[in-house]
Formats: C-alpha cells, sequence, structure tokens
C-alpha cells in the first residue's frame, strides 16, 4: 500500500554570498539614457529605477521579510508531479473557514502577508470570532519556492486543480477560494470545476465580460452592432480596450517568454520589468519611491521583487502567459457563490449588470472607494472586510 503524499515542513533561508551577489549586480548597472517623454508613457522612467535601485544597494534589508515569512508555517507537497510550496497559517478558532488565496503576476506569497493575522486572528483586528479563517497561502508553479515545470502543461486549469488536491490533501472537507490577478482566473477556474468542498469565492478580479464584447476587444475589432450598454458597462468596454493595447508585458510573455534572459541576469532589468504592470500601479509604486507612501512602501515593492530574484523566477513565472488559453476577463460558468469587489484602481471596473450575469449565484458586489490590482498589499484592511462579509453566508 502506498503511503499518503508526503508533506515537507520548509524554511526560507538565502546566504549572504546569495545577497552580496545581488548588490554587487546591483551597483554594476549600466542604465539606459532618460525616456524622452516627461511621462510614463514609455514605461519605468529612469528616475524611478534609479532611485529603486540605489535604495536596494544602500538601505533594503532582506532578512526583514524572510524572517516574516518564517514566523508562520510553511511546507512543500508534490501535487501531479511538481513541488508546491504554502504557507499554511490555522486560526485558533476552531469553527474558522478554511481559505486558499492565490497570487498573480508580477507576484508571490509576499502580497498576502499583510492579511493573514486579521483572516485568522480576527478579534485583535477588529473582527468578531465567527469571521476567523484558516488561511492556504500557495505559490503557483514556476513562482516563488514551488516548483518551475520542466514541460507543458501547467496551465490555470491545472493549477485550479491542483489547488483543490492540496485542500483535500489538507482534509479540509468544506472550504472557499479568493484571488486576484492570475489568483482571480485560478479561482474562478475552481469555482467552474467544483472541486469537493468548495462552498464559494471571492474575486478582486472578477470574469464578467461577455464573450462577444471580450473578443472583439482583445481582437482591436469594432464591437458587435446593435449592443445596447449602461453608462457603468460602456466605462468598462473603454477602460478594457485600453487594457488589451497596452499589456505588452503580456503578450511578450506570451510568445516569447524564453526571450526573456535578461530577467535572469539583471535585477534592476528584473525590477523595470515588474513595475511596469499597469498605469495606476506604476505610478503608486513611483510615489513610493519618491517618498509618498499610498499602501505599497518601497520595502513592499522590494520584498517581492527580491523574491523574484533570489528565486530566479523570472521566465518561469513568465512561461504561464505562454501556457494560459483562458479568456484573462471572460466568463467562466461559475455556478457556486461567487462574492465580487470591485477597486476603482483594478484593470477595469467589472458592472454589477455583467457580474450578476456572469455568475448567477452573486453573493456580494461592492464597488470600494480606494484600491487597486493589487488589493491584498495596497489595501488589507478594505480586502479582509471584503473577504469576511462576501464569504460570511457561506460558513
Amino acid at each position: 500500500m502506498s503511503s499518503a503524499p508526503e508533506i515537507r515542513p520548509f524554511t526560507v533561508e538565502f546566504s549572504e554570498a546569495d545577497l552580496s551577489d545581488l548588490r554587487a549586480r546591483i551597483e554594476a548597472t549600466r542604465f539606459p539614457e532618460k525616456e524622452t517623454v516627461t511621462d510614463q508613457s514609455q514605461g519605468t522612467q529612469l528616475a524611478t529605477i534609479q532611485e529603486l535601485a540605489r535604495y536596494w544597494a544602500e538601505e533594503y534589508d532582506w532578512r526583514k521579510v524572510e524572517a516574516k515569512l518564517n514566523s508562520y508555517p510553511q511546507f512543500i507537497t508534490e501535487i501531479d508531479g511538481l513541488d508546491i510550496h504554502f504557507l499554511h497559517v490555522r486560526s485558533k478558532h476552531e469553527d474558522a473557514l478554511p481559505l486558499i488565496v492565490t497570487h498573480g503576476w508580477p507576484g508571490s506569497v509576499v502580497e498576502q502577508l499583510k492579511i493573514i493575522e486579521p483572516l485568522t486572528n480576527p478579534t485583535a483586528h477588529g473582527g468578531d470570532a465567527a469571521d476567523a479563517f484558516h488561511v492556504i497561502i500557495p505559490s503557483m508553479p514556476g513562482y516563488g519556492f514551488s516548483g518551475k515545470p520542466d514541460a507543458k502543461g501547467w496551465d490555470p486549469k491545472r493549477i485550479a486543480r491542483a489547488w483543490g488536491e492540496l485542500m483535500s490533501r489538507l482534509g479540509y472537507t468544506k472550504y472557499a477560494a479568493q484571488g486576484g490577478d492570475w489568483g482571480a482566473i485560478v479561482t474562478d477556474l475552481m469555482g467552474a470545476q467544483e472541486p469537493d468542498g468548495l462552498v464559494g469565492i471571492h474575486t478582486n478580479m472578477p470574469g464578467v465580460i461577455p464573450a462577444n464584447i471580450d473578443g472583439a476587444l482583445a481582437k482591436g475589432d469594432p464591437l458587435p452592432e446593435g449592443l445596447s450598454l449602461s453608462d457603468e458597462e460602456q466605462a468598462a468596454v473603454e477602460q478594457l480596450d485600453f487594457v488589451y493595447r497596452h499589456v505588452y508585458y503580456a503578450y511578450i510573455m506570451g510568445s516569447r517568454p524564453q526571450s526573456l534572459t535578461a530577467l535572469a541576469d539583471s535585477p534592476v532589468g528584473l525590477a523595470a520589468f515588474m513595475l511596469d504592470h499597469d498605469a495606476a500601479s506604476l505610478a503608486l509604486i513611483t510615489r513610493a519611491f519618491d517618498g509618498v507612501s499610498e499602501g505599497l512602501s518601497r520595502d513592499d515593492v522590494l520584498d517581492n521583487i527580491t523574491l523574484f530574484w533570489l528565486t530566479n523566477t523570472g521566465v518561469s513565472a513568465a512561461r504561464l502567459y505562454a501556457e494560459n488559453t483562458t479568456p484573462f476577463f471572460g466568463v467562466n460558468n461559475v455556478k457556486l457563490p461567487v462574492a465580487v469587489s470591485v477597486f476603482p484602481d483594478e484593470l477595469y471596473q467589472a458592472p454589477k449588470s455583467w457580474a450578476e450575469q456572469a455568475y448567477p449565484n452573486l453573493v456580494h458586489y461592492n464597488r470600494l472607494p480606494k484600491g487597486g490590482h493589487f488589493a491584498a498589499w495596497e489595501q488589507p484592511e478594505t480586502l479582509v472586510n471584503e473577504v469576511r462579509t462576501g464569504l460570511r453566508s457561506l460558513r
């Protein structure tokens, strides 16, 4: 008889030699000339990346986030032939609802560190014991401390199936799922697959765009004739049109990930590429390196980039875009209960009308006054409240 798959304890530990090599590479950076415009239309601006590099080499302390990660129980287990790393933080409240939280790109488990304690220990963070969650945060394949696939096939659908297996392996017979960015797509697909025990999902980047609209926007074609759109829907169309015309990083990673070898060779090159995810996030991070912290600090940003550098996952993470065949914002036929939180600086603000069509069992929809694409990272208190409220009826 074969034994149950092993779940192995894991500790983050990089050598001083690794950190010295990082600093040396930062200090040896050859920068390009200044951009020829006065805004961010050409990407990460020279002044921002130079200040990032200076702070990274002279003041930043990786050991702080390493200690934070190691303050939580971490594990690795093999699923479908690949090692999967995850944090598993149980609440002291035994009736807590298990919750698997999935990050996106250019993210990692670092994105969710701020929400762990409020979710697991609500009585110490403005909530009540009935709001408690056991929190599981995996690193996606090719990201962080999870294994790097050496063959094609690890797409979001397979990741969603792996997460169902992970929750089963941990002994959870009733749980919920949450995610943003790629994590939203994986979470949506979990909702569609309905693994045993999954009772509902929460998303902060919902997949609700009608197929005829999404298809036209993705191809740059005119919208189908005869559409009658509300003001909210028209605004979403305009936002999505902008996204599809400007997510060049996704097209590069989706078609030529192996050509991004520079991401494995230059830490500052990796940083410049990772910062340029979307206009609102880039502006927020730029302000952070100008000395104005509005949810993300310099250390927050560099914690995540340094994790990518030390694990050499710039290219392996990029391959997820090449694997994907699921529309980024399209409908995935989720019948389970769904809670939706809409942040104003997200790539697009999902209209309630589309959310109701995409999710026939929509149990929560709320438009927030502040926050963007990396909600758990930027606005942890707001996201925690949304998760508590959105999933409360599923306990």
